[in-house]
């Protein structure tokens, strides 16, 4: 087969999304492509210019989203020629979300930037329908699989003061696994949008069918309210605190909003959002939540003398049992997809930790008898979860082995919770020591590369020092893969994490670890307990921006995630050449508290989790890697496989 120039395929406009939809939105139904509509709507109510968003889902599984902003603008964009609705729709990475100069910018703090939008929402549907109305104008456009049916016309006067935008799109079946949009997930969404507008008028019509509308005048605290169904132990505290001009930390606006409620039984009702956008997956911005609560309590405890001895609280003994709404505003969020799910970004953690504590610990304070109580709750938590540590620590006296010198152990005795780093060098171990939370993490520094046990027999495998530590750190012995779980019976650790350089030798560590669990503790990785750590090999020392934007440190994954940050920094008006760019050469390198937030920090690391591939598959080409007398077979699979070792490299 030849391989030249006619080999490469070039996608063009929105080629790409057609050709790899799953790249760009969820394709079990076409929900987020209408959603895509829905957010640029509600992202005009966020900035002032919009009081109704109406939706209505046709009997021909078409959608339409109309709201009162201002209404796309219709003139020739500058740069394309085109008019500028036309650009909205048809191109990737174009929208008012990327220009954010000024401390009024409409989308200062819009959802996301991915820069995709209603660009795939025009690429993935048959037919799609927009009209704006604006300047005391009516005009239409047509679009039809993406590319322009009918050109932008004007098709009738307004009134001088109205303006707005409809949007109707036919979602193109052939990319989703159903056609039919889930109305209870939509429901949802656009009760939150309600939800975290106060005043705005959402509605939602099907056709044939029936007509909701939400509209929260008290907001958040109304919302949670109507949603517990237990018996709150506490009134619901609510609030909302955003950084002021010239506050050093945060740009001006960011913040966050909230409503919080304990119950002692029954289920728990639990929301957060971003610039609007839902996150179901939760993220940093939940673990600042749980940190600014933690921290208050712990506090509020500590101070009235409430905590027995021998108790300390963590984190899940206080959020157990909370029920919360969260609305976080923040510059340049960063999700975990373009679906947008989870937050990624590592500065929400400290956004909502800082903005939340205070008015917690001071609302803690004003309600002394609700605070008590709130405490007495996360007090039996933390008693429940000591006992049963207890329990699994009676199972493990018997036979237990001499821990490795090097052991760095952590003080928690609950396996679920407890976490051992297998760290590459002394050096980094060093710094893993000190920056790690003893509470719940191990460290075990590896001098040099483990031994290839491959072809290791099991019964000789203790030979080996280093590997001996690791079995009797980990409290478990070699296996068969048809072993039971009752092999883990004595695992001392939860999460068993690589932890090596981001380099070739790195790798190479990390491939001979996994060759010895996957060949002699197989159960280990079938039960999700193996894991690779993802230290960064870049950081970026980005200066200020005026008092709006205080200087920030980024770290890259890697030479790609580089290039992403630093072509993102460009849109954002950053000198890249007055960006400071850091390579580090090794885990040694870093700080401990540089360790801790890239690598080690459960709220801001990146961890990877090793899966048991099928064995049929695996085993063959384990062997043709890890044997000692597959010398010719590695040499041709490299000689065939080249290229790709090359990219990934």
């Amino acid at each position: 087969m030849s391989y030249n120039a006619e080999s490469i395929a070039v996608l063009k406009g929105l080629e790409p999304v057609r050709h790899r939809p799953g790249m760009y939105t969820r394709t079990d139904c076409p929900l987020h492509i209408v959603q895509e509509a829905i957010d640029n709507a509600a992202d005009e109510a966020l900035a002032g210019f919009c009081q109704r968003i109406a939706v209505t889902v046709h009997r021909d599984q078409s959608v339409t989203v109309q709201d009162d902003g201002r209404g796309i603008p219709v003139e020739l964009h500058p740069m394309e020629k085109v008019p500028t609705v036309e650009v909205v729709f048809t191109r990737l990475h174009a929208g008012g979300k990327f220009n954010k100069d000024g401390q009024h910018s409409a989308y200062r703090f819009s959802g996301g930037l991915h820069g995709v939008g209603v660009s795939v929402t025009n690429a993935l549907s048959t037919r799609l329908e927009v009209e704006v109305v604006r300047d005391g104008a009516r005009h239409q456009m047509v679009f039809a699989g993406g590319e322009v049916l009918e050109p932008l016309h004007k098709v009738g006067d307004a009134p001088r003061k109205s303006s707005g935008t409809r949007v109707r799109a036919w979602p193109d079946a052939r990319y989703f696994d159903s056609p039919t949009i889930p109305l209870p997930h939509l429901e949802r969404l656009l009760r939150s949008k309600a939800l975290l507008l106060p005043g705005l008028r959402v509605t939602l019509t099907v056709e044939d069918g029936t007509t909701n509308e939400w509209c929260f005048a008290a907001g958040m605290r109304q919302y949670l309210g109507e949603q517990l169904d237990g018996e709150s132990v506490a009134p619901v505290f609510s609030g909302e605190k955003y950084a002021g001009k010239g506050d050093e930390n945060f740009p001006a606006g960011s913040g966050a909003a909230w409503a919080i409620c304990w119950t002692a039984d029954g289920n728990l009702a639990r929301e957060s959002y971003v610039n609007l956008i839902p996150t179901p997956a939760g993220g940093t911005h939940e673990a600042g939540l749980r940190q600014a609560m933690l921290d208050a309590i712990r506090s509020f405890a500590e101070h009235h003398t409430l905590l027995p001895k021998g108790v300390k609280l963590a984190a899940e003994d206080v959020f157990s049992r909370a029920s919360f709404v969260l609305a976080v505003r923040m510059l340049d969020p960063s999700f975990q997809g373009q679906t947008k799910e989870r937050l990624n970004s590592r500065d929400a953690v400290a956004l909502v930790s800082r903005m939340l504590r205070d008015p917690l610990e001071l609302w803690l304070n004003e309600h002394p008898d609700a605070a008590k109580r709130i405490a007495d709750l996360a007090i039996r938590a933390a008693q429940a979860r000591t006992r049963a540590g207890q329990k699994i620590e009676k199972r493990k006296q018997t036979g237990v082995a001499i821990l490795p010198g090097k052991l760095s152990d952590c003080q928690s005795e609950d396996v679920k919770r407890n976490e051992i780093f297998l760290v590459e060098g002394d050096s980094a171990g060093g710094s893993a020591k000190s920056g790690r939370d003893k509470d719940l993490q191990a460290i075990l520094p590896l001098r040099g590369k483990v031994l290839n046990t491959w072809e290791v027999d099991p019964g000789s495998l203790f030979a080996n020092r280093e590997i001996h530590d690791i079995a009797v750190a980990l409290g478990i012995d070699p296996h068969p893969a048809s072993a039971s779980d009752s092999v883990l019976a004595d695992l001392r650790y939860g999460k068993v994490v690589i932890m090596t350089d981001a380099d070739v030798d790195g790798s190479h560590i990390r491939v001979l670890l996994c060759t010895l669990f996957y060949r002699h503790f197989p159960r280990l990785i079938a039960r999700g307990h193996l894991y690779f750590a993802q230290p960064p090999l870049y950081r970026l020392d980005v200066p200020g921006q005026g008092k709006s934007r205080p200087p920030r440190k980024i770290y890259a994954l890697d030479t790609a995630e580089l290039e992403a940050t630093l072509e993102r920094l460009r849109r954002e008006g950053v000198k890249t050449d007055a960006v400071s760019i850091s390579r580090f050469k090794g885990l040694g390198e870093m700080n401990p508290e540089q360790l801790w937030e890239t690598t080690m920090s459960p709220d801001t690391r990146r961890l990877i989790r090793v899966r048991l591939p099928d064995s049929d598959t695996a085993k063959p080409v384990m062997n043709m890697l890890m044997a000692k007398g597959e010398s010719a077979g590695r040499r041709a699979w490299m000689e065939e496989n080249g290229a790709l070792i090359g990219a990934e490299i």
